[in-house]
């Protein structure tokens, strides 16, 4: 088939038939993304090629096996992604120097070049679609088919997560069953000072797999942008871009190496980032921020017809209860992975609420508000809104990270046995606008509700931070009895509360686990009976970082598992209960 600016792409066209018949359940992102394609179809000036396709699709079913060794046939998923990838095509006119043909120098040409639309790919897809397989036949094609000598990586969140991308390309080249792999490994390993032809010319190696026919190598490279900078990559894969605990775009450092190889060699400059990744229960860094703007590009506000993505998911958490439904979040249910072992995974997120975030998103597609490790995610669900005004409380005051961010909670006991929650917390405007976008979004929630203050300068003055709280007190006229602090920082502010409110009901709350472990029980035990009552989003994120070490005595004390996931105002309340247990009678 000739290049087309009309056609139907054929396993578009397929699945867009099986759509609009029902017979294939897809998402709103899905969605989106078909009336994209239908815009490519449209578009006069873009080309589809069905060659190119039918060609990658015919390489891998010949040549590559699955891990196990037996033949590969490609799913229809497969062929429709990398359709987008390969199937679409433009022409470009570049002013290209060559040698004067009379030997005078060098002139300068105009010449019309056919350039793959794609260059970059985003697939996120439910665990268990065979996400690492795609990138396996990807990478094998770019070795074998395209004569250049290409260097190629592969990064994960971890090297041997990375290398299960790499294990098919080696169970390929070990069965050989196609012509083209019966040429490549012709030949002993063990010939290095004989006649080249008698080597092997496809082989692993202690680099990666390589292909000394072309010069081309596949490596894997750790997930770090120092270590993906400056890459003159063909193609470059991402696994489980959003499940690993990244704060830096991935992406964004690969394709800064990959557009050098472009303005280096114009003629041959179609690089390709594939992103592959199952939803994670990492929220508000750099793949958030990315999902903004992939989101973005789906709703139509900024025109990339250069990026391809497949953004699978249930729409809605009542969804997890339909069967039926579950195709929108695994393309590839019943064919990789069976009905049955979402069944489990859907009876235990029931039975076991700690695993409930983590199976929602990887499973279903659905972002969760990180995984709560100690804290359910039904515990961490605010309250109605209430005040506590002229009631008497507990102050806690967590100042550990008092350059940057100091927290305050106040806890109200009441008649029933359950205890209001209220927070401030302080934060410099450096802290504020270091944040990622998608941390930004979140922290500007948190300056809406009123329990985040921003305060001028690139780090807190506590002076500045006692005076605030002290008049946020006196305004909203609570009567604190007791006041806990974490000593670590919190030498200036004790002294300036004492002077102001005396001695009494002020205690030192040393960090660790003989001084944590009780209390925190005691307020795991309210929170799951829904005892503390909360109204605020800082508080539900703070809960959503928590995570609690366990010794081998069962001795608990609070973990910050990372510097921006902020616990301060958790670690607060837990010194404002244990202010409030050692002066009880002061409430009576």
């Amino acid at each position: 088939m000739a290049l087309s600016n009309t056609a139907v792409p054929k396993y578009y066209g397929q699945f867009r038939a099986a759509v609009m018949r029902g017979e294939i359940p897809i998402c709103k992102e899905i969605s989106m993304e078909m009336n994209r394609i239908d815009g490519l179809i449209e578009n006069p000036s873009i080309y589809y090629d069905e060659d190119a396709v039918e060609g990658f699709i015919a390489y891998c079913e010949r040549e590559m096996t699955l891990t196990d060794g037996s033949d590969l046939e490609l799913l229809p998923s497969f062929k429709l992604w990398a359709e987008s990838i390969f199937g679409w095509w433009y022409f470009d006119e570049f002013t290209v120097p060559e040698p004067d043909p009379e030997g005078h120098g060098t002139r300068y040409v105009r010449k019309r070049i056919k350039k793959r639309l794609v260059v970059k790919q985003y697939l996120i897809v439910a665990r268990g679609a065979a996400k690492s397989m795609y990138a396996s036949c990807l990478h094998s094609y770019f070795l074998n088919v395209d004569t250049s000598a290409t260097h190629q990586i592969t990064t994960a969140p971890t090297m041997r997560q990375a290398d299960e991308v790499l294990s098919p390309i080696r169970t390929a080249i070990l069965r050989a069953k196609g012509p083209l792999f019966r040429f490549l490994t012709q030949g002993s390993l063990q010939n290095t000072t004989g006649p080249r032809f008698k080597r092997q010319k496809l082989t692993p190696t202690k680099k990666g797999i390589e292909n000394f026919l072309n010069g081309s190598l596949l490596e894997i490279k750790p997930m770090q942008i120092d270590k993906l900078q400056g890459l003159k990559v063909k193609l470059a894969t991402i696994d489980e871009w959003l499940s690993g605990e990244i704060r830096e775009d991935p992406v964004g450092a690969i394709e800064q190496g990959a557009a050098k190889e472009q303005s280096s060699n114009i003629e041959n400059n179609d690089y390709l980032i594939v992103a592959i990744s199952s939803e994670g229960t990492v929220r508000n860094g750099c793949g958030d921020t990315i999902k903004m703007e992939l989101m973005k590009i789906l709703r139509g506000e900024y025109y990339a017809p250069h990026v391809s993505i497949w953004y699978y998911k249930l729409d809605s958490i009542d969804e997890v209860a339909r069967p039926e439904l579950w195709i929108k979040a695994n393309p590839n249910l019943g064919k990789t992975v069976t009905y049955e072992t979402y069944q489990r995974d859907v009876e235990r997120a029931e039975k076991a609420p700690a695993a409930r975030n983590d199976i929602l998103a990887k499973r279903f597609g659905i972002p969760m508000e990180g995984y709560t490790y100690y804290f359910a995610y039904e515990e961490t669900l605010c309250h109605p809104k209430r005040r506590f005004w002229q009631m008497t409380c507990a102050l806690g005051a967590d100042l550990s990270q008092g350059d940057d961010f100091c927290a305050f909670t106040f806890m109200f006991p009441l008649p029933t046995g359950e205890f209001g929650i209220k927070t401030r917390n302080y934060i410099s405007t450096r802290t504020l606008y270091k944040l990622p976008a998608a941390m930004r979004q979140l922290y500007d929630s948190f300056l809406e509700e009123g329990s985040l203050i921003v305060m001028e300068g690139n780090v807190l003055e506590m002076r500045d931070v006692f005076d605030d709280l002290d008049a946020h007190i006196a305004e909203r006229g609570y009567d604190v009895q007791a006041f806990g602090y974490d000593p670590y920082n919190a030498e200036q502010f004790v002294e300036w509360w004492i002077s102001e409110n005396g001695p009494f009901g002020v205690e030192k709350v040393i960090q660790g686990s003989k001084t944590e472990s009780v209390p925190l029980g005691e307020i795991k035990i309210l929170s799951e009976d829904r005892m503390l009552l909360f109204d605020e989003k800082l508080m539900t994120f703070a809960m959503g970082n928590c995570i609690v070490m366990e010794d081998t005595n069962g001795n608990r004390k609070l973990h910050k598992k990372r510097y921006e996931q902020k616990i301060d105002a958790v670690a607060a309340m837990m010194d404002a209960y244990i202010a409030y247990k050692r002066n009880k009678d002061a409430f009576e």
